[in-house]
């Protein structure tokens, strides 16, 4: 049999969602019809999106911001799904998680529209209660025993992408690298044998380029940071991730934290969560969780420090780790 008919092509996928893009790559059979898995693929991150979003009036999750307290809402699984996981880990991570944010994610500006000095007032003064005390899930349905406005951009991005893996697998394909706007999952090895390669960026609003670099095999990748996505409110620089405790954005909050997991869903929580925390006490919570993180942390003229915990990334200053078997 000739090389060429052997030979696997190197398949590249990509569509828009939740205001960025996915992306899969994977090898197939050369003149493999890759048209259906493409629709499949954008057909379940739309879901997801149909599902989850704060942008849109209609999807599910505003349908449960929307009801009264106290009724019940029958509820999407892949809804259910994200729910439960972000209660969780709300609970594991002491409330540093915490889905219930959405009434400050909105009033800071980032909603739908611009930040709301009323609104932030309201956010800031509301009596706060963790989304794990307020939801009640029974069977197919879930009420509100309080008050709560939930935002899952925290964790259904990360979800998206295993739900991309998910469909990969349903079409036969084992081996891929498959994201959303950096949220990454590796499935089993590239053609060669090796892991596949993905870069934690450096914590640099102006461009992008890499930090460290991490060999993935069967593992999924996150990062929480404060220089991509961001708000000016009165002339300060705002990040993006919110403090339950003051319903505000986090005030010096690590430049960034990536986090590797079992699944995407998680690994995005929980950086979400070690940010909320802080290098110090969130690299604490993740020695007892047993998880490999990486806190990146920037000195006043920009210059980060990587501290990482875990057996991925050893506990000094982080250049290379790898990620094999899990």
């Amino acid at each position: 049999m000739s090389k060429m008919s052997t030979e696997r092509a190197r398949i590249v996928l990509n569509g828009p969602t939740m205001g960025t893009r996915w992306s899969a790559l994977f090898f197939a059979d050369r003149g493999r019809d890759t048209d259906a898995i493409r629709a499949a693929l954008q057909a379940v991150v739309d879901e997801v999106d149909t599902q989850m979003s704060t942008w849109n009036a209609e999807s599910a999750l505003m349908r449960i911001n929307a009801a009264p307290v106290g009724d019940w809402v029958v509820v999407p699984e892949q809804l259910r799904a994200v729910l439960r996981l972000g209660l969780e880990i709300g609970r594991a991570s002491g409330g540093a998680f915490d889905i219930g944010m959405g009434d400050a994610v909105t009033a800071w500006g980032f909603g739908p529209g611009a930040a709301a000095p009323e609104g932030i007032r309201a956010a800031m003064d509301a009596p706060r209660r963790p989304a794990q005390e307020v939801l009640e899930i029974e069977g197919m349905q879930l009420r509100k025993t309080a008050p709560i406005a939930l935002d899952l951009n925290g964790i259904a991005k990360g979800y998206g992408v295993d739900q991309l893996a998910e469909t990969l697998r349903d079409h036969g394909i084992a081996d891929a690298l498959v994201g959303i706007d950096g949220e990454m999952r590796a499935m089993g090895l590239r053609p060669d044998g090796e892991a596949w390669i993905i870069a934690v960026e450096a914590p640099d609003p102006d461009r992008r380029t890499p930090q460290s670099v991490l060999a993935l095999q069967d593992a999924a990748v996150a990062t929480s940071g404060d220089y991509r996505h961001w708000v000016e409110v009165q002339g300060c620089r705002l990040s993006h991730t919110m403090d339950p405790r003051r319903g505000a954005p986090l005030i010096a909050p690590p430049a960034s934290v990536t986090v590797v997991a079992r699944t995407c869903a998680e690994a995005d929580a929980w950086a979400t969560a070690l940010m909320v925390l802080g290098a110090e006490r969130g690299a604490d919570l993740a020695r007892q969780r047993g998880l490999d993180a990486l806190f990146l942390l920037c000195d006043d003229e920009g210059n980060a420090m990587g501290v990482g915990v875990g057996r991925l990334f050893s506990e000094e200053p982080a250049a290379i780790a790898s990620a094999g078997g899990r």
